[in-house]
């Protein structure tokens, strides 16, 4: 654990719109630590860290640290006011949050990855920066050392337990599939007959299926951040592809906000209620998972880390699919030698 030198001044958090707050200027609380998050509302690993920032905000607002979440928005419709106002309700953020549609407070921070949390000493210094999920324990010590240099002589409360076993300290973790993205400007597609921006094309499935791309089936249109299916009535389009990896998720929307059903299928077989990721139900079809507002979807909880062949089905023309990403677990048998 090393704190940053004393050299770089957090720049003014100047955004286009703020949650939970009016405008926070940094100028102002000149005095107080501050942490600063920079987040996405459909990223998987800035929602797998919210609670520990959120966790964090109830515990040390009483010893004068304010936390300010900076939502830089990764896909256009994450730009909208009101998909932001909903996530920030349904994951309990009561901190405030400034709107960086733009990314401008990104390139002022030089930020890179989502999430990344920085820590402002009581000078207005960056003192500490973190990047990406974990090191949960790492950050609250220096979050507690900064306030110690700030001259807090109170007792502060103990360290956060990890919450969930892959957060534990020098634990040795699976390497998943890497996030995939579906539209042109930066997507992974597999299919041979590739991408035509801005037009759709009508997809075959080649049966063999590369690790980090994924494959359509199927009428889908090209667009620059996702493929949306773009079949006639009566006509389905899917989307497969091999990972490895414990949970999968899914950053989809409907077009017009009407309800799409998406059915999954995992190694050709009905997904079993036992793996069924928190938003997919089982229906009369099998599993399914019900689109309609933009967001993460989990679609996968695996028993363990492994290998699978995983299809999505639609026959809705106004589904979109964004990304996929892929969530790791602990090598147990690492953890079995170490614990022997």
């Amino acid at each position: 654990m090393t704190l940053e030198k004393k050299h770089i001044i957090a720049p003014e958090l100047y955004g286009d719109y703020w949650l939970n707050s009016e405008p926070v200027v940094l100028k102002d609380n000149i005095g107080s630590v501050i942490i600063i998050d920079f987040w996405d509302y459909t990223c998987t690993n800035s929602i797998r860290s919210l609670p520990y920032i959120n966790e964090w905000y109830k515990k040390y607002k009483e010893y004068g640290v304010k936390v300010i979440g900076v939502h830089t928005p990764e896909f256009e419709f994450a730009k909208l006011i009101i998909n932001v106002e909903n996530a920030v309700k349904k994951f309990g953020i009561e901190y405030p949050i400034v709107l960086d549609n733009e990314a401008k407070l990104w390139s002022a921070y030089g930020v890179r990855h989502w999430p990344t949390r920085f820590i402002i000493d009581k000078y207005g210094f960056v003192r500490f920066v973190q990047y990406g999920e974990g090191g949960y324990l790492e950050f609250e010590r220096v979050i507690q050392q900064v306030l110690i240099e700030a001259g807090s002589r109170c007792n502060l409360p103990a360290l956060e337990t990890p919450m969930r076993l892959e957060d534990q300290e020098n634990l040795m973790c699976y390497k998943p599939t890497g996030e995939l993205y579906l539209g042109y400007l930066r997507g992974a597609l597999g299919n041979p007959e590739g991408y035509n921006p801005e037009s759709t094309l009508e997809y075959a499935d080649p049966g063999i299926y590369i690790a980090e791309r994924f494959y359509a089936t199927g009428k889908w249109k090209n667009e620059k951040q996702c493929l949306r299916f773009d079949g006639s009535e009566g006509e389905e389009g899917s989307i497969l592809f091999s990972y490895q990896a414990k949970e999968v998720n899914a950053v989809m929307r409907s077009r017009d906000g009407s309800i799409c059903e998406v059915l999954i299928k995992q190694n050709g077989q009905i997904l079993p209620k036992e793996i069924l990721g928190k938003d997919a139900i089982h229906t009369s079809k099998g599993a399914s998972v019900f689109v309609d507002t933009p967001r993460m979807h989990q679609l996968v909880q695996n028993r363990k880390f492994g290998s699978n062949l995983l299809k999505l089905t639609t026959n809705n023309p106004n589904l979109e699919i964004y990304s996929f990403s892929f969530v790791t677990s602990i090598i147990s048998e690492l953890v079995q030698t170490c614990q022997n």
